[in-house]
């Protein structure tokens, strides 16, 4: 069976056949989800070579917790997958002791201007909104908390509700701090003087 047979499988199906034997199905799966897995990191550590090395680590996790039967969110692989990623990314952060040691300069592609981040729903539109051509930047201004949460919703594609377990917080808690993160982005953009376009 060739991967191209494999692409009108869901990702739980995927899972399934994957963990029966099927070598390819795991592939297919990481072709599938690889962008969206990919710019998360990469748009969190800003280096190529870091990014590299870290999705790589996130898939040696996945493959390993769906052979040891640890898998258990179903219908939900992709949250899990970039849970997984968040948490590979904070322990690299954790071993530098120094969150400004990654440049963005090894960033070849504008990942705010990519249109394949915008979901069709209000949250992704409003944040689509706001995050155009120099708010890359901009982020790194954001408190820690907001700049997270900012990450994981429009990056990660994470819900609220996973975005609040993975955080530790209540989802209005979550909300708040999306909602503060959009008006601090505002706010820095009037200071900066920045004219967003798209």
């Amino acid at each position: 069976m060739n991967l191209t047979s494999y692409s009108d499988y869901s990702d739980q199906e995927l899972i399934e056949r994957f963990i029966k034997g099927e070598k390819e199905c795991i592939e297919v799966l990481i072709q599938r989800h690889k962008k969206k897995v990919y710019s998360y990191i990469l748009i969190t550590v800003k280096n190529t070579h870091v990014a590299d090395d870290l999705f790589q680590d996130t898939f040696i996790k996945v493959i390993n917790s769906l052979k040891s039967g640890t898998y258990t969110d179903k219908g939900k692989f992709i949250s899990w997958v970039i849970r997984i990623a968040h948490n590979i990314t904070i322990d690299y952060f954790r071993r530098e002791k120094n969150l400004n040691t990654c440049s963005n300069d090894d960033s070849e592609i504008d990942l705010f201007n990519s249109e394949k981040f915008s979901d069709e729903n209000i949250e992704d539109r409003i944040v689509g909104d706001q995050i155009m051509n120099d708010v890359k930047s901009l982020i790194d201004f954001l408190p820690a908390e907001q700049k997270e949460i900012i990450l994981m919703r429009h990056y990660g594609g994470m819900s609220f509700k996973d975005i609040a377990e993975q955080t530790d917080v209540s989802i209005n808690t979550a909300l708040g701090r999306m909602r503060y993160a959009l008006i601090n982005l505002r706010r820095i953009v009037d200071e900066k003087n920045i004219i967003l376009t798209k």
